[in-house]
Order: C-alpha cells, then structure tokens, then sequence
C-alpha cells in the first residue's frame, strides 16, 4: 500500500501527518512555516520523499456544514500543491481537529502556546487517522 500524507493548512502553519505502510495509523511529520520560503514547494518535497500518491487535506467547514473563505484557501493551496507534486487530493471534514488537538495536549500536559507547531501536526494527524479508519470500515 502506498502511503498517504495528510495535511492540515493553516495561515501560519501546515500541520505534517504520514500513514504507516499498512494505511493503518498516522504518524506526525512536521510542520512547515507558511512565511517561510514556499510552503507548496517543501510540502512537495515531503510527498516526493516519501512516494505519497494520495494526499488528504483538512477542509473547514462552518459548524451548519457550510464552506466559507478558509475553505477557498485551503482549495487554492491544493490547486497550487498539484503544481508541485502530482497527487491525487482528497478533502476531509476538518471541523473542531485543532480543538481536538489543543485538548490532546492539554491533556498530555504539555503546554499549547509553546506547541503551536506541535498542534499543527497533531490536527493533521487526526484528519488522516479520521480518513485512514473510514476506510478501514468501507473494508
């Protein structure tokens, strides 16, 4: 099984997760500062390195279920990492992954503001493992 890269974008950060070989679990990769340099690029790279084929990126959804600006950011970010790296992308539900991420930890007592970053990872993390378990159930 090929590995899949899930990402969670945000206006400062892009959250890094990468699924095992057996797709089964996501593993935090990194965080990639948008300001720095450009974030399509080293995103990219991580895909290339790693012989990602299917990339999963959260998209935000208003609490109704309905799309606003930052989905159109995260849609264009897509568009514009297609450039870099052909993949297939694939959309997932990312409502309330930063709180979850935030509570997490919170949780494991680690302090939030200091882990900003490490937040970005953890909310990738838990988009790819959300879509990663759904296909597990589709079997």
């Amino acid at each position: 099984m090929t590995r899949i890269l899930g990402i969670d974008v945000g206006e400062a950060r892009i959250g890094l997760a990468l699924s095992d070989d057996l797709g089964m679990l996501a593993h935090p990769v990194e965080t990639v500062h948008v300001k720095e340099g450009n974030p399509h690029k080293r995103v990219a790279e991580v895909i290339l390195r790693e012989k990602v084929e299917t990339v999963v990126i959260g998209l935000p959804r208003n609490m109704s279920g309905t799309y606003g600006p930052a989905a159109d950011k995260v849609r264009d970010f897509a568009e514009k990492l297609q450039k870099f790296a052909p993949c297939t992308v694939k959309f997932w539900d990312e409502r309330l992954t930063t709180v979850a991420a935030q509570k997490q930890l919170h949780e494991t007592g680690r302090n939030v503001k200091k882990g900003r970053s490490v937040i970005d990872q953890v909310a990738a993390v838990l988009i790819l493992q959300g879509y990663l378990d759904s296909q597990a159930m589709l079997g």
